[in-house]
């Protein structure tokens, strides 16, 4: 309004006015002067009114009859322009609302002229429209005058307009009763509306008000049109049709109820008029039947007309929706009409808007709720709800028994075929073609009848198809299925609305008061209405559960018949979901409501859609057979029977299983809607379990028999898993079903766990649902071994495990029928019992209960109690199962098991040794188990048990391995009770105290082992003898293992024993234990053993029982030694130690000379422990300086040897453990004690060494001859030892020693071990034994050389010992009469394995060679000592080197010489000075011809070089040579005076014989070139030339060798240069030999240097002799002047100037007086 109210509106509409008036005149001026008048008297008119009034458009309205008149003249001139130009203008007064009732009055008679002229019609009708739309001056005639106008216009000839006129007539109907709603709106403040009875008689139209009075008049004339009766009201109507009548009707009740609602007047209308009307117009439909003859009825019936009948409908839809309150007697006649409407009689079309009608009351369920409270509540009236159920059904099944007559074809068909399906409907039936193949379109399909679903509607609302076809006039074809697709609709939400609505309601009672409904439910009708009268809110519940339970039974049976059978028909899977869904929430709602009978019905048509059609399930025939079977429903006087399935079902098959029976006969198919069903189940079981009760039965039987024919197995913790078909081929499942399957299985899970959420009450439904399943079950699987069902026992499992906060309740008859199930005798039936049962005891520990375990013993125990009778059964398989329990249990739940260790243990301890490998395997891990986490959580008077049941494990023979590992749990236990002690002591002696009393109260003595020692060391003592059994059990690994542990656990352990306890230690447990193994070795069997059992094969040093019980008594002795050797400051002071320390040697002895080479060995490696060489202290132990407070470790006796074994300390970590040794302070051992032991191990040394290296007396096949490993062993001991006795040590005891040492290294070695001991030829190393030998001789030396004067006289001893080696280079040992073979010739290649008796002997050269080092290092040391010098060592040294350098090349190693050549030089530079020095005692007389012959033998040897010597080789040798005459030059000629001559002369000789080359002829010149020494000869020349003037002639001794020197080479010089002479001559052009010229060279400048020497030497000491010699070489040198050489040439020149000297006459010089 606002808009036309502004002053712009206002300013505009005046200016618009006043332009129409002026076009309108324009228009008008020659044609209509009238017209054109009025209109400029109007202008003139308008522009008054503006300016006198300040409200002009209240002005305008009060003068509108004026205003408007010239338009209104303007129509009557029924020219169309002007007309056009006028309504328009009129339009617009109109929409300013300023015009008048008398001016609208005026416009409509003018609107009426032009219409009854037919001008202008639409203009007409907009006008009518904006002039009754803007505002409401239009009343009564007025109003209908309008009114009709537009019903004439609808009724024209042409299309256009009646379509306006149609459209306008609705929304002039509209807008009149838009003003009386807004008229009572403006009312309703002042006066409050009556609420109408419904019976009330109609008061006079005259109370209404004004709108209201128009509104009931148009109404009431419209039911008179409709009737087709005059109307009262709308004067002038010329036509009307029933249908438009129809359409306005239902318009108006549709859109203002509340009206009809609100004034009776109106009310009485609606009862008085419309449903009279709509039953009489309903008669030709009632009365009309498709197919019955005419003749039968007298008077030709009314065929329906589809248009009105489908209006009515509509008409009827709204009055029950919207009006059932006040017509609710009219409402059950409609109710009836429909249902018989429904009729299969009727036509096609009928049915169909009539079923599209139910529908949209099945929407509605409060109104549902409210026909069932107004008929079926109600005694004598129609049961209105349940007819209207039971149509549907009996609708549907009409559908499926009766074809279509709409179609000829189909109904032959189906008639002819019985086979039926798709294939035999025509080609529209939903067969569709695509690309060749064939898709099925959704249906239901039955006996023959294919019945497409179409989409016909959104879930929960009704839209129709037929009601909505307001424009068709004939009857429309129904598609097929259309109706049966309604239909299924209408039931589907007909129970999702009633199913929402009850538990809804239901929900909001529970939440108020929830007792109240539980208890309803189980009451009966008559107790529930006397105590609903107590109390006003539960008798409104009473009420209200009356109204529930009757629309629940109303409907039930009706809806179970039809879903049923549309659940069979079914063949799309969305629409099977549906009806599933339907009766899923059914059976809940009856459930929820204790409807025992319609719960169970709707479970068993679940229950018999999952399985196979015609399956023996007793438990559903019998409850089918109680509920529904033969029973009729009466639908209207029709029966209708419950319809069994139809056996050919077109769905896919996708499983084929085996019936669950004693005798299954063939297979059984599933399709995939059983799966479909069999899922709703669960879902139903699932969701719903709390109200099933004893439904369970039915449900589980069915699940049970489904999850059998699927082939899925129980798995860990109950759940389903698809396993493989035992049975062989004949479970076959297709790929879409194995997809589903694993949700299947989570489903079925998902049900039990939600078993948690039920009450006790529910609960023990379930279970003894469950347990009566699974009696079944046990009964099947007796006396056949066939797979039994055991579905009931996974399930009693997943039950018990979700509801384990309340286990007590369930826990006794579940675990007592579970142990049944175990004691089965099928297999897999008490396989499953057992599974089940340790699952439940595991889970029953683990879950955290109110109060914990630990303080609620009484539940811990009564949750043990059944593993302990499980005991009871003998099935192995089961008592396994029952192990990997305990093992479970333990690992879950060990450390608080308190009070039932002992039962637990029993358990373990409970297993024999005949009961089977894997038992004791499993019994086993259980113990580790204890043993390895537990044993601080136990009470420690479980250990001895713990200790007991560890051993009998060891002794099992079914498995070495867990013998073994028992062992290891033993050592465990130790270590254990090591780290624990005190604690463990403290509880055992309470303990014992505790059994003390009771003893002395019962008058017993204590029986308990080892008895006086306390109970802690019986604890140990009990340990160590089950160890000491194991040790000496026949298999060698578990002997092996045994000693291992008990030697490392006394080892480690012992120092917790209680001092006097150490006696029983060695004498009881030790020494016994040696006995017994020394007796079993030596009886041992020598037969070869061929394998280890089974494929294992058995290495050649353990093939007989005899190499088995070696090991075992090595590994005895080697434990015994230690302990004797770690623990010695325990023992020594036990009083009988040195007896125990013979028995210990003595066995040491028996093993060492043992003909067994492993055990001989082990003997000495304890031998050397006990010796203390193996030191028992390792560095990073060290034993720290103790603090003051702890006392001093003390050191045993004098142990301490240089180097060898440090002091022994006692190494305990605990300084207050000395405490325990018994007396309060360590006794210091007796020098002398401790002398005698180690002298007594000297005698077993020597005893041992003798007789075991004494060399064989004959030869045969089986001699023994001790390894080298073993002599090695044997020797090494020597200087340990030696250490503790050398004080003692006499030249007797060296002698033995010599022999021993002498006799091991010529023991020669076996052909097969030698590879391994020998190293190649080549190599220069020395075996472990010759390193032993030299070792220990060395330690002899070191101590004599700080040792007391007396002993020096030893040395002698040791070199001749070493010599004795030292010749072993040239010529080896001989041991015995044994033949050997030397290495050189016994290459591995030759050495053949098929002779085992073969003995190679070493390869002693790197012996003998490093003997000889030390003979030189020893010289070096010892040259001067008295004994050295009187036993004439140096000449027995020359004299042993004499042998190898007089062979040289034919030394069998050539290292061998030249070593000997260097170590006679340097003992000859240390020995010749003492020689000297001793000269003129005699003593070394002897050595000079000895040491004559060896550098004789040595520089001119007769040995021949190998051929192969290269010249690098032959020079290197040959300054060896050199070396010697060096030696000579330097150390023996210069002190000639000091030596003999004749040694002296010796001397010379050789140096001239080697200054001159001895020219074989034989050789060829390269040769020459080589093997003339050119260098040595050099050197001897040298030498003789040095020695042939010496210029400090200091005795006439040296003259004479000057003297002797000089002859030599003068003599030696002139015989080089006549044989170059020659040999120039003869060779002619060809040079001579390189060193041939060499040599001349040399010579010629030897004689210039003798010549320069003689002339600077005093005359006097020049022998006139020599000039001569000199002079007589003048003419040779003369002669060589031709020579070709020019080396030779300046030498010659050199050598010939010094002659000038002797050119000058000698008789001058006597004139002259010179000299």
């Amino acid at each position: 309004m606002s808009c036309t109210n502004s002053p712009e509106a206002v300013k505009k509409l005046l200016e618009n006015m006043q332009s129409d008036l002026r076009a309108l005149s324009l228009e008008c001026k020659k044609k209509f002067p009238p017209v054109k008048e009025a209109a400029e008297s109007g202008i003139i008119k308008v522009k008054t009114i503006a300016a006198r009034n300040t409200e002009i458009l209240a002005a305008l309205k009060e003068n509108s009859s004026e205003v408007v008149q010239p338009f209104l003249m303007g129509c009557g001139t029924k020219e169309p322009k002007i007309t056009q130009l006028c309504l328009a203008a009129i339009q617009r007064l109109m929409s300013h609302e300023v015009v008048s009732e008398t001016a609208a009055g005026n416009i409509i008679n003018m609107l009426w002229q032009l219409m009854e002229n037919s001008l202008e019609e639409l203009k007409l009708l907009q006008t009518v429209l904006v002039l009754l739309t803007t505002n409401t001056v239009v009343h009564d005639e007025a109003l209908s005058k309008a009114i009709v106008l537009c019903f004439r216009l609808h009724f024209t000839k042409d299309n256009i307009t009646n379509n306006t006129a149609a459209a306008t007539v609705r929304q002039v109907v509209t807008v009149v009763f838009e003003r009386m709603v807004a008229e009572d709106d403006r009312h309703r403040d002042i006066e409050p509306p009556v609420p109408i009875q419904g019976n009330s008689n109609r008061r006079s139209v005259s109370t209404l008000r004004p709108c209201a009075k128009d509104a009931y008049m148009l109404f009431q004339d419209l039911c008179q049109l409709v009737n087709a009766d005059a109307p009262y009201w709308l004067v002038g109507m010329t036509e009307m049709t029933r249908t438009f009548g129809l359409e306005l009707l239902e318009s108006v009740l549709n859109d203002f109820p509340q009206v009809f609602l609100q004034h009776q007047e109106f009310s009485f209308l609606l009862k008085e008029r419309v449903c009279p009307l709509v039953i009489k117009l309903f008669s030709p439909n009632i009365k009309f039947r498709q197919g019955s003859s005419t003749s039968s009825s007298p008077a030709p019936v009314e065929k329906p007309y589809f248009p009105i009948c489908m209006r009515l409908l509509r008409v009827v839809s709204v009055l029950i929706k919207q009006f059932y309150s006040l017509l609710v007697t009219e409402c059950e006649i409609f109710l009836s009409l429909l249902v018989k409407f429904l009729d299969s009689d009727k036509p096609q079309w009928l049915r169909a808007v009539a079923v599209e009608s139910i529908h949209r009351l099945c929407v509605q369920p409060q109104l549902l709720r409210s026909f069932c409270q107004s008929y079926d509540m109600k005694q004598h009236s129609t049961k209105v709800f349940r007819d209207i159920v039971n149509a549907l059904g009996s609708f549907i099944q009409s559908l499926f028994l009766v074809p279509p007559t709409g179609n000829p074809a189909t109904a032959n068909q189906a008639g002819n075929n019985n086979a039926g399906g798709p294939a035999s409907a025509p080609a529209n039936s939903g067969v569709v073609g695509v690309g060749g193949g064939v898709t099925l379109l959704p249906a239901f399909e039955y006996r023959g009848a294919w019945i497409p679903i179409l989409t016909v509607t959104v879930q929960g609302s009704a839209k129709a198809t037929y009601l909505e076809m307001l424009d068709k006039v004939e009857p429309p074809t129904i598609p097929e299925g259309y109706a049966m697709s309604v239909a299924f609709h209408c039931l589907l939400d007909l129970v999702r609305g009633i199913t929402t609505m009850i538990e809804g309601e239901l929900g909001e009672v529970e939440a108020e008061g929830p007792s109240v409904t539980e208890g309803a439910s189980s009451q009966s009708s008559e107790r529930r209405d006397e105590q609903a009268a107590s109390d006003p809110m539960d008798q409104e519940t009473a009420v209200s559960r009356a109204v529930w339970e009757e629309m629940v039974s109303a409907c039930w049976c009706g809806l179970l018949a039809a879903l049923s059978l549309l659940l069979d028909a079914s063949t799309d899977e969305a629409a099977t979901e549906n009806i599933l869904k339907a009766e899923l929430t059914m059976a809940a709602l009856c459930g929820r409501l204790g409807l025992v009978t319609s719960r169970d019905a709707f479970i068993t048509a679940i229950c018999k859609g999952s399985l196979p059609p015609h399956y023996a399930l007793t438990v559903l025939n019998a409850t089918t057979a109680a509920t529904l079977s033969n029973k009729s429903y009466s639908i209207q006087g029709q029966s209708v029977m419950m319809i069994s399935p139809s056996s050919e079902s077109h769905q896919q098959v996708v499983a084929v299983g085996q019936p669950l029976a004693v005798q299954p006969q063939g297979t059984v198919m599933l399709t995939s809607k059983n799966i479909q069903c069999m899922r709703t189940l669960l879902n139903l079981a699932h969701c719903h379990g709390a109200v099933l009760g004893t439904s369970w039965q039915l449900v589980l039987a069915t699940l049970q028999h489904l999850v059998w024919i699927l082939g899925l197995k129980p798995s860990s913790g109950g759940a389903l898993k698809p396993g493989r078909a035992v049975e062989g081929p004949s479970t076959v499942l297709t790929t879409a079903v194995m997809t589903d399957l694993p949700v299947i299985s989570n489903i079925l899970s998902r049900l039990f766990e939600s078993s948690q959420y039920l009450d006790d009450v529910s609960l023990h439904h379930l279970i003894n649902a469950l347990c009566s399943l699974s009696l079944e079950a046990m009964d099947m699987a007796y006396g056949n071994n066939k797979e039994p069902s055991l579905f009931a026992v996974a399930k009693l499992l997943e039950t018990g495990l979700v509801n384990m906060h309340r286990i007590e309740i369930l826990w006794r008859p579940l675990t007592g029928h579970l142990l049944e199930v175990c004691q089965h005798p099928n297999s897999r039936m008490r396989e499953w019992g057992a599974e089940a049962l340790t699952s439940l005891i595991r889970a029953g520990l683990t879950f955290s209960h109110e109060p914990p375990l630990p303080q609620n013993q009484r539940l811990q125990l009564l949750l043990l109690n059944p593993l302990k009778e499980m005991s009871n059964i003998n099935h192995p398989d089961i008592r396994l199962k029952q192990l990997e329990c305990v093992l479970q249990i333990l690992q879950s739940q060990g450390d608080s098991l308190g009070p039932g260790w002992p039962l637990v243990l029993g358990v373990m301890g409970a297993i024999r040794n005949d009961q089977g490998e894997s038992l004791i395997r499993t019994a086993f891990q259980c113990l580790q188990l204890v043993v390895t986490d537990f044993l601080p959580t136990m009470p420690c008077s479980c250990l001895q048990i713990v200790v007991d049941v560890a051993g009998s494990f060891g002794l099992h023979n079914q498995e070495l391995n867990i013998s073994l590992t028992s062992i290891g749990l033993l050592w465990n236990i130790s270590d254990y009770f090591f780290q624990r002690g005190e604690t463990i002591e403290k509880e055992l002696n309470k303990e014992e105290a505790a059994q003390q009393k009771q003893a002395e109260e019962k008058g017993v003595s204590l029986n308990r082992p080892f008895h006086p020692a306390p109970p802690f060391d019986c604890l140990w003592l009990c340990l160590y003898a089950k160890l000491g059994e194991l040790c000496v059990d026949p298999r060698p690994a578990v002997r092996k293992s045994a000693g291992q542990t008990l030697f490392s656990t006394i080892g480690a352990h012992g120092t917790l024993l209680q001092h006097s306890t150490w006696h029983t230690v060695i004498w009881k447990v030790l020494f016994h234990l040696l006995d017994r193994v020394r007796e079993s070795s030596t009886t041992a069997d020598k037969e070869k053993i061929e394998s280890g059992g089974g494929n294992i094969l058995i290495h050649h040093s353990r093939d007989t029982a005899e190499k088995q019980w070696a090991e075992t008594w090595v590994l005895t002795l080697a434990g015994v030694a230690r302990i004797f050797n770690t623990r010695r400051y325990l023992l020594q002071p036990l009083g009988d130690f040195s007896r125990a320390w013979d028995v210990l040697l003595d066995h040491i002895q028996s093993a060492a000379l043992s003909k067994n080479n492993e055990v001989s060995l082990a003997a000495l490696k304890s031998f050397q422990e006990i010796l203390q060489i193996v030191s028992p202290v390792r560095d990073s132990e060290k034993p720290e300086p103790p603090a003051v407070s702890v006392p001093v470790p003390v050191l045993l006796g004098n142990l301490s040897g240089p180097g060898l074994s440090r002091p022994f300390v006692r190494t305990d970590s605990i300084g207050e453990k000395l405490g325990r040794c018994g007396s309060e302070t360590p006794v210091v051992t007796d020098e002398l004690e401790d002398l005698k032991l180690w002298w007594a191990a000297w005698n077993t040394w020597h005893r041992t060494g003798s007789e075991s290296t004494e060399p064989p007396s004959s030869v045969d096949e089986l001699t023994f001859i001790p390894s080298q490993p073993f002599l090695t062993a044997l020797v090494q001991i020597f200087p340990a030892l030696y250490q503790h006795i050398k004080a003692g040590f006499s030249m007797a005891d060296l002698q033995k020693l010599g022999v021993i040492l002498h006799s091991a290294v010529s023991v020669p070695i076996s052909s097969d071990a030698s590879p391994f001991i020998l190293p190649s030829y080549t190599e220069a190393v020395l075996t472990s034994l010759q390193e032993a030998v030299l070792t220990a001789l060395d330690v002899l030396q070191k101590a004599i050389c700080v040792g007391p004067e007396n002993m020096q006289i030893m040395y002698p001893a040791i070199f001749d010992q070493l010599l004795a080696f030292v010749e072993f280079s040239c010529k080896p040992p001989q041991y015995g009469q044994l033949e050997t073979k030397h290495i050189a010739n016994a290459k591995y290649n030759q050495i053949q394995l098929f002779a085992p008796a073969e003995w190679v002997a070493l390869n002693y050269v790197p012996f003998a060679e490093r003997s000889l080092e030390v003979v030189v290092d020893l010289y070096q040391k010892t040259a001067c000592h008295k004994a050295v010098v009187n036993e004439k060592v140096l000449q027995n040294i020359i004299k042993t080197l004499r042998v190898p350098l007089s062979l040289k090349y034919s030394c069998p190693s050539e290292s061998t010489w030249k070593l000997a050549v260097a170590s006679l030089l340097k003992v000859l530079s240390i020995g010749l000075p003492v020689a000297r020095q001793h000269a003129s005692s005699g003593k070394f007389d002897s050595m000079w011809p000895e040491l004559a012959s060896t550098l004789e033998d040595f520089l001119f040897t007769k040995s021949i070089p190998p051929d192969n010597l290269s010249i690098q080789e032959f020079q290197r040798n040959e300054s060896i040579d050199v070396e010697v005459v060096q030696l000579i030059s330097a150390e023996i000629l210069p002190y000639a005076n000091l030596i003999p001559k004749a040694f002296v002369g010796q001397m010379m000789t050789m140096l001239n014989k080697g200054s001159i080359h001895s020219q074989p002829c034989s050789f060829t010149e390269a040769e020459i070139d080589i093997r003339l020494r050119e260098e040595f000869s050099k050197m001897c020349f040298e030498t003789l030339l040095q020695f042939s003037f010496s210029n400090k002639v200091t005795t006439p001794q040296e003259g004479y060798i000057s003297r002797m020197a000089l002859s030599v080479l003068l003599k030696r010089s002139q015989d080089v240069l006549h044989r170059y002479i020659e040999d120039e001559r003869l060779s002619g052009k060809c040079p001579l030999p390189r060193q041939q010229v060499t040599e001349i060279i040399f010579v010629l400048k030897a004689v210039s240097t003798l010549i320069d020497s003689l002339k600077k030497t005093q005359p006097e000491n020049v022998d006139g002799n020599t000039w001569s010699q000199v002079i007589a070489l003048y003419p040779t040198l003369v002669e060589c002047i031709t020579c070709s050489s020019s080396d030779v040439g300046s030498a010659l020149k050199e050598a010939l100037a010094p002659f000038k000297d002797f050119m000058q006459p000698p008789a001058s010089r006597v004139q002259n007086g010179e000299s």
